[in-house]
């Protein structure tokens, strides 16, 4: 960049795996160039935790306070700029996105709404839970999309199984979705009551049951036929209950009606099943999108309409030659396509080079049912081909992912001191959230 011109400004919209790599990874390489571009991070939130964490959190067996990563600390460590609020426009023309303004609880402007203005536009806003418009979802069931709201249900929980513990009612809990995100949800909810009676509360043996409801007619459906079976039976005896082929019509205060008259009653409800991307990227700026709201984009990940805005994981749909379906919304689709932008993008934006074709590699997808079990299959790619893992070398897969991802954002060193505390803890704090 010649002196004199101004700064180009590469922002990205959604801190979670793939929008912070990717910001932590551009803001470290430019950060000693005083006029290579700037990098600006714009989320909703103001922490960042990986995603696949979140039903720990929902179920408080871990610490969301250890697990959490603010993100004005990672700006200021990786040299990157972070806005808070939400995305709510975009204005190609001008090159601008609109950002909402962030108000407090009790309503007040704390900061207002403000355009910021971008050479390059990276979209990473992530997915969400799809209710398909199922009546009485959004009233009456807790989400664990965000950290927010899995710390919300995590607090829920806790005021239930103490006044069950106090007052001797019943806690029945009813999870919809048997994807990923149910079926571990279940499992930790198993191990946070057993946890709950380990430290003494033994009356809730008898008074806790969990529901783990399916449309399909089985489990983990992305999943081999023998790695559904084998979760299912897991989770049977571990004490839930599952029901397969049951579509749910409604949702209640009481617990959610079946189509074909049948009901499921529940004290506390939890909506898992179906994804799609935030409302507010349908036809956001005249871009393409699909039916589930995600952005259209090229091999190259850049959106079919404009060469300056991509977008990445769980809000972008990728159909790559020779495929049937686009890209599934997984952890491992955002890491791989960040780790393409990282490594491409940097040119585009100094010397106008095109962002090559992105080739995916499927690795398999893991389950964790909490400590109990795990399995995983090792995708299409690979010496081992199609294989299936289970016990501990899966957890132990599980659990890497998890610190290579630490390793991305705070580097080597600093992520084996994270570690090293998680280690401590561990043996030092409760098993559970207690407070």
């Amino acid at each position: 960049m010649e002196y004199g011109q101004p700064r180009k400004r590469v922002v990205i919209v959604g801190g979670g795996i793939a929008g912070l790599e990717i910001a932590t990874a551009l803001g470290r390489r430019w950060s000693r160039q005083s006029h290579a571009p700037s990098v600006v991070l714009v989320d909703r939130d103001s922490a960042h935790v990986w995603k696949p964490m979140l039903h720990t959190i929902a179920a408080g067996t871990r610490d969301i306070s250890q697990q959490q990563m603010p993100y004005v600390a990672q700006a200021r460590d990786a040299a990157f700029e972070y806005q808070p609020g939400d995305l709510i426009g975009l204005d190609r023309n001008s090159r601008e996105i609109v950002i909402a303004a962030l108000r407090a609880h009790d309503g007040r402007v704390m900061v207002p709404e403000r355009l910021i203005p971008f050479d390059f536009l990276v979209l990473a806003i992530g997915s969400e839970a799809n209710d398909f418009g199922t009546p009485g979802v959004r009233e009456h069931c807790f989400r664990i999309d965000s950290r927010l709201q899995a710390d919300a249900f995590n607090h829920e929980v806790r005021i239930r199984l103490l006044q069950s513990f106090a007052q001797g009612g019943d806690l029945s809990i009813a999870i919809v979705g048997g994807g990923a995100t149910g079926v571990e949800l279940a499992a930790e909810l198993v191990r946070l009551t057993e946890a709950a009676i380990a430290y003494g509360a033994k009356s809730l043996t008898s008074r806790i049951s969990i529901t783990l409801i399916e449309s399909g007619e089985r489990l983990l459906a992305a999943f081999p036929n023998d790695i559904s079976a084998a979760t299912r039976a897991r989770l049977e005896a571990l004490g839930v209950k599952v029901v397969t082929g049951a579509r749910v019509n409604s949702a209640t205060t009481e617990g959610f009606t079946l189509e074909g008259g049948g009901c499921v009653a529940a004290s506390l409800r939890v909506w898992a099943a179906g994804v799609k991307a935030p409302e507010v990227l349908s036809n956001i700026g005249g871009l393409e999108s699909n039916r589930s709201n995600q952005v259209v984009v090229l091999p190259s990940l850049r959106t079919t309409l404009d060469h300056a805005i991509f977008a990445v994981g769980d809000c972008a749909s990728l159909m790559l030659p020779g495929a049937e379906r686009p890209l599934p919304p997984t952890a491992q689709v955002a890491h791989q396509q960040a780790q393409h932008l990282i490594q491409h993008l940097p040119r585009a934006v100094l010397d106008g080079e095109r962002v090559p074709d992105f080739t995916y590699r499927d690795f398999g997808a893991l389950v964790s049912l909490a400590d109990y079990d795990a399995y995983g299959s090792l995708g299409k790619f690979g010496l081992f081909k199609g294989a299936t893992i289970r016990g501990r070398l899966a957890q132990l897969s599980h659990a890497m992912l998890y610190r290579s991802h630490q390793v991305r954002l705070y580097g080597f060193w600093r992520a084996g001191l994270v570690w090293l505390v998680d280690r401590l803890n561990a043996r030092l704090r409760s098993s559970i959230r207690l407070d």
